[in-house]
């Protein structure tokens, strides 16, 4: 199983960038996935998930009306836009795709993203 992040990098406060994820060696659209973020000194959190149906994605409140999440079950891919970045975005972020009450649960590598003001 391969969870591939690509995109992220630098960019100026208020400015966009776009990660994507790419998924190999499970069942794409049957598993929930997402994206969680990490900076220096802090926990893991929450970013966004998407359902496996496409349902209504969950957001942060902290990305709500700045991030999209999106996915492709026909390309295994899940995506993050992101727009209107702030320095507290900066953080490394991670891809998830897992299925909820089992231990069937993959993280991608991470992805650096830094927002500078």
């Amino acid at each position: 199983v391969q969870l591939v992040e690509s995109g992220g990098g630098s960019v100026q406060f208020g400015g966009s960038l776009r990660l994507s994820c790419a998924a190999s060696g499970i069942t794409f659209p049957i598993y929930t996935t997402g994206w969680f973020r990490q900076a220096p000194g802090k926990q893991r959190e929450l970013v966004a998930t998407i359902s496996r149906a496409n349902e209504i994605p969950y957001y942060a409140n902290a990305v709500k009306g700045r991030f999209t999440i999106s996915r492709d079950n026909a390309k295994s891919t899940v995506n993050l836009e992101m727009n209107s970045l702030k320095a507290e975005d900066t953080a490394v972020y991670y891809c998830r795709a897992f299925l909820p009450g089992t231990n069937s649960d993959f993280w991608g590598q991470g992805k650096q993203v830094i927002v500078s003001s």
